[in-house]
């Protein structure tokens, strides 16, 4: 089974990569395309950002419960997705990954996803296995959380 890696860049539009985020979700349920579909947010900036909030976090860890701190690590998280100066550039990275005899489903989607509204203005980027960047793909998508 081979994987194949979808990359949109979506520049500083946020709106749009939440959007995508969301069309993938709906899509991954009503399909069940679990295993089969996945995908992983890039923001540069997000990472300077948690690293700031889990240094907060844990000062504060010490004074107060465990389950007050896992709120307000989510609050600090929606409080910085939602002050974001869109500065970064939001880029997603899809994973398929059918099995051999699933050949006109990957087709299918392939076809689909990159068409699709959100996805169509993102410049979308195909990357099968053996080409030029799947390799740097695979560790971009690995290296995400």
């Amino acid at each position: 089974m081979a994987h194949i890696y979808m990359h949109f860049d979506f520049g500083a539009d946020e709106e749009k990569a939440q959007e995508a985020r969301h069309k993938l979700d709906v899509w991954k349920q009503a399909f069940r395309l679990d295993k089969k579909l996945q995908y992983k947010l890039d923001r540069p900036e997000e990472a300077d950002a948690d690293e700031e909030d889990s240094a907060n976090a844990d000062a504060k860890d010490t004074e107060k419960p465990k389950s007050k701190s896992k709120q307000r690590k989510k609050a600090a998280r929606t409080e910085s997705d939602s002050e974001g100066d869109g500065t970064g550039n939001v880029s997603l990275l899809v994973r398929l990954y059918f099995s051999s005899h699933e050949k006109l489903s990957e087709q299918r989607w392939l076809d689909r996803i990159p068409t699709e509204e959100p996805f169509k203005s993102a410049s979308p980027k195909v990357l099968r296995q053996g080409e030029a960047g799947f390799e740097e793909a695979l560790k971009q998508f690995s290296d995400l959380d």
